[in-house]
């Protein structure tokens, strides 16, 4: 299909693709691939899982072939009825059977809520006395935070003449020389 065929007619390929839609559309109901969707129809409609060279000639007469089976039709009707009443749930366990990604993720409860409290004020009250035992008394209030114990007057910086650093370590001027 051409892209100005498509821009003219949107909906030529839903009707293309006919019955096979509606197993697209009870796919993306629950969440799940369209194959997904037929190994749950099979499942539905025999009652055992799909073998795995059934699983190969469904795979090509679905995907390549676009023929849609009776009972995958039979069964995405049913998801699409069960959406339209507002009974269907998309995360019961029993559609995501095949996700191996799949976690369900229930309330844990006041037990866990309690536990993670605990932990972050744990983390909280250690980590304040930690900075508390570790920290030096400033003596600016401006940055850098130098500590007081940092701006002591050494007995090497008074012999020295050093003319870099404090201000009160800097030796006096000297006057010039006169000139001749």
């Amino acid at each position: 299909m051409n892209f100005f065929k498509v821009l003219m007619n949107p909906d030529q390929e839903e009707k293309e693709l006919g019955e096979r839609m509606i197993v697209a559309k009870a796919a993306n109901l629950l969440q799940v691939g369209e194959f997904q969707l037929l190994q749950l129809a099979y499942v539905d409609w025999y009652g055992e899982e799909l073998g795995e060279e059934m699983s190969s000639f469904l795979f090509k007469s679905y995907m390549i072939e676009h023929q849609v089976p009776p009972w995958a039709r039979h069964y995405a009707r049913k998801i699409l009825a069960l959406s339209e009443d507002g009974q269907l749930d998309d995360r019961e366990p029993s559609y995501h059977r095949y996700d191996r990604d799949y976690h369900e993720n229930g309330p844990r409860g006041l037990k866990a809520f309690c536990l993670a409290s605990a932990a972050c004020v744990f983390m909280l009250v250690g980590g304040l006395m930690l900075a508390d035992k570790t920290a030096t008394k400033s003596a600016t209030l401006l940055p850098p935070y130098f500590g007081e114990d940092e701006l002591k007057i050494s007995d090497q910086g008074k012999q020295s003449s050093m003319t870099w650093g404090r201000s009160d370590t800097i030796p006096p001027h000297r006057a010039p020389a006169p000139i001749p």
